[in-house]
């Protein structure tokens, strides 16, 4: 199979477990409700921080196990096939007793365990290919905002319905990323270290800390819109899940839709313009979105996120690949991961508590603000990056297809 053809099903595979996580997000108030909590808030927060902080203490494991025997594709989908039985369960579980709030997050952390590990390898799978870092996790990219860009309003108008059915879709995507994976051909580098040895070397690699802290504060703000945006939305100006779902989609449409473009790009002109710039002005653009007077207004700032995101997200996750040993890439791209799940999670949290306590405009510039400390804070690192003693201006740009 050629490398393009494994770009599209990975993309696909990738794209299958976002849009099976953001199905969710719309309608987490009554889906939240309907699995025994009862309040809206707390309880989202809650439910949705469970998965996240099991994608925290799972991802590297994923990764180093991967790295250290050589293979990435049993690995994707046994789980794929974990989390497809997780959603399954949880959806079953109101019709089978009446489940206590504490189990459902206990289950919720067995899916996520299991979901990121198909998550994580995939996109590493991406990292494995020839033809340019930034195309590639340009199509990775553009694979997580297509699956978020579908999510949000199908699981809108789904939670409409029943507030568990987008848990039954979540569970066939995740069936069905599970077997695509095996058209894949697997091109791990060999392995034969240990997983401690895998870990262990990215210790080596210390610039990796610079798209490790962008990952987790790009994160943050897409955490923070799940949970906060979605219920400032609906509280703020009236509408209901399946219109939720449409704002959220002005934000993932051109995420989507300009990720390759902007992977590609960044391989023309550097990954410091895109990540730096990018940031602050993102930054700037969440907490004009807090600070709109009216919903229209509200979904124009969401677009402008969402096409300074795209500029963003593909070139972070090719800086990974741009410092990453080859034979760590399934861990670099897990630690890549494990700090964007910790982001997600703190949008989840700090969000929610600094809304909670001081409202939704603080939270906005709570949110908005930290993106644009990071850009500033790490100017001086990326004026000192380099490869062998070269600023980075693009790597892997090779065009093998």
């Amino acid at each position: 199979m050629s490398t393009h053809r494994d770009r599209i099903v990975l993309a696909a595979v990738v794209a299958s477990v976002l849009l099976a996580q953001v199905l969710l997000y719309p309608g987490i108030g009554g889906l939240v409700q309907a699995l025994g909590a009862t309040t809206e808030l707390d309880a989202g927060m809650w439910f949705l921080a469970a998965e996240f902080a099991a994608f925290v203490t799972f991802v590297g494991v994923w990764g180093a196990l991967s790295d250290a025997t050589g293979r990435r594709v049993p690995f994707i989908a046994a789980g794929a096939f974990g989390g497809a039985i997780g959603y399954a369960t949880l959806g079953a579980l109101p019709a089978i007793a009446a489940p206590s709030f504490g189990a459902v997050l206990v289950l919720r952390v067995v899916q996520g365990a299991a979901t990121i590990g198909a998550f994580s390898l995939a996109m590493t799978m991406l990292m494995d290919l020839e033809g340019g870092h930034g195309r590639n996790m340009g199509a990775a990219g553009i694979a997580i905002g297509t699956g978020t860009a579908v999510g949000a309003p199908l699981g809108g108008q789904l939670s409409e319905i029943d507030p568990l059915a987008p848990l039954y879709l979540a569970c066939a995507l995740l069936f069905a990323a599970g077997g695509l994976v095996w058209f894949v051909e697997d091109r791990a580098p060999s392995g034969g270290r240990s997983a401690r040895e895998a870990v262990a070397s990215l210790r080596a690699t210390p610039t990796l800390g610079i798209p490790y802290a962008f990952g987790l504060i790009d994160r943050l703000t897409a955490g923070f819109f799940a949970l906060v945006g979605t219920l400032y939305f609906q509280d703020q100006f009236g509408i209901g899940p399946g219109e939720t779902g449409l704002v959220l989609m002005l934000f993932f449409a051109p995420f989507a839709l300009l990720q390759y473009p902007m992977g590609k790009l960044s391989d023309r002109i550097g990954r410091r313009v895109p990540i730096v710039v990018g940031s602050a002005l993102y930054g700037l653009g969440v907490i004009g979105v807090g600070l709109a007077p009216t919903l229209r207004l509200a979904g124009v700032g969401m677009v402008v996120v969402g096409v300074l995101g795209a500029l963003i997200s593909p070139a972070t996750m090719a800086l990974v690949t741009d410092v990453a040993r080859d034979g760590d890439r399934g861990v670099a791209m897990g630690g890549f991961n494990l700090f964007g799940s910790v982001g997600f999670l703190t949008g989840f949290l700090v969000g929610g508590g600094v809304a909670s306590e001081f409202g939704y405009l603080a939270a906005f510039f709570v949110a908005g603000g930290l993106e644009i400390l990071i850009a500033l804070v790490t100017i001086p690192a990326f004026l000192r990056l380099g490869l062998g003693g070269k600023p980075i201006v693009g790597a892997g740009t090779g065009d093998a297809d």
